[in-house]
């Protein structure tokens, strides 16, 4: 009996641990409290666990900084990835090799390498299937493509959960999901 009761207690101490998407979802609310002013421009950063002024970032720095806080290195992983496989990139912006410095921070790179590397679910209008710790891309006004993270917290109306991002208005938690058009569900974990 008592070897029951113990492994009983093992086993709620293991399901209480928060599973690893809501730790990543924990981590992007908690970005939410930082003052983070929406800023694009280029920077030379270290490499590897480089980052932009802590004040400042743009939507892929949400989804860099949520991932380090549970120690990945989008920034390294990304990098490594390019140099295996340039080609499977997108060439829109003309580069002959990868860039350590803005690569990670491109939310089409991110999309391929969350392709690549994680799984690619389907995106659809039904709120249920985006659980917390996903990452949404979207297309903005059909050009600008933007990426956050679903949040634990659900909207006023209980029918979706709301998405950790930065459209310009600094990291915040807000009920978007279905205000862009979707271009891209995925979940990775290494």
């Amino acid at each position: 009996m008592r070897c029951a009761i113990l492994l009983f207690l093992s086993l709620v101490t293991i399901t209480e641990k928060p599973d690893f998407y809501q730790q990543l979802a924990q981590a992007a609310a908690q970005l939410t409290t930082h003052q983070v002013t929406y800023d694009p421009s280029y920077v030379t950063i270290k490499y590897p666990n480089g980052d932009v002024p802590a004040n400042k970032g743009v939507c892929a720095d949400v989804v860099i900084r949520a991932y380090r806080q549970l120690g990945i290195d989008l920034q390294q992983l990304v990098h490594e990835d390019m140099q295996q496989h340039f080609q499977a990139y997108p060439k829109i912006w003309g580069l002959r090799q990868p860039d350590t410095n803005i690569d990670h921070r491109r939310v089409l790179n991110l999309a391929t390498f969350f392709t690549r590397k994680g799984k690619r679910l389907t995106a659809n209008n039904n709120a249920a299937s985006y659980q917390p710790g996903d990452i949404v891309c979207w297309l903005v006004q059909g050009k600008l493509p933007h990426i956050g993270i679903v949040a634990l917290p659900k909207s006023k109306d209980q029918q979706r959960h709301l998405i950790v991002h930065n459209i310009g208005r600094g990291q915040v938690m807000e009920d978007c999901l279905f205000s862009y058009t979707i271009t891209g569900h995925y979940r990775y974990q290494p």
